[in-house]
């Protein structure tokens, strides 16, 4: 299957997961101040990512692959990182900022760094020029977004 005939799967899966977003905003949030600790939270979501990853990894014969080597640039190690962060920022300011007010600010963000990781082709990615057409796009998104969040 190449990426041509399999976008509709694709852009079916990265929508349900961009549903998935204000839904993980708004559970672990709850569940953080609930347990009064945005970072118990966090630690149980991360545990129950860990144990699904883990069953993911050993049903598809993958856990000979997990390794640090120096074959592979530093930087691609660091996604945990931005998971991390992610996940604490939104368990802790969701409840205050509301979820809504919280994912338009990660979805501006993800524009803007979506925008520039393709325009330069960063870690690999498939380069995609910012013009003109695109700026209109992404700020027509921004619009949208912010329109949508108005009260």
């Amino acid at each position: 299957m190449t990426a041509n005939n399999a976008a509709p799967a694709f852009a079916t899966i990265m929508f349900l997961t961009g549903v998935g977003i204000p839904i993980l905003a708004a559970l672990n949030g709850g569940l953080g101040a609930r347990l009064g600790s945005p970072m118990a939270a966090s630690m149980i979501l991360f545990g129950l990512a860990f144990l699904i990853a883990t069953a993911g990894a050993l049903m598809t014969a993958s856990v000979g692959q997990i390794r640090f080597t120096s074959d592979i640039p530093a930087q691609f190690y660091f996604g945990g990182l931005f998971v991390a962060f992610y996940v604490i920022a939104v368990t802790f300011i969701a409840p205050r900022f509301g979820v809504g007010n919280a994912i338009f600010f990660v979805l501006v963000g993800q524009l803007v760094s979506a925008a520039t990781i393709d325009h330069f082709g960063l870690f690999g990615a498939l380069r995609s020029a910012i013009d003109a057409k695109r700026v209109a796009g992404i700020a027509l998104m921004i619009a949208g977004v912010y329109l949508a969040r108005r009260t």
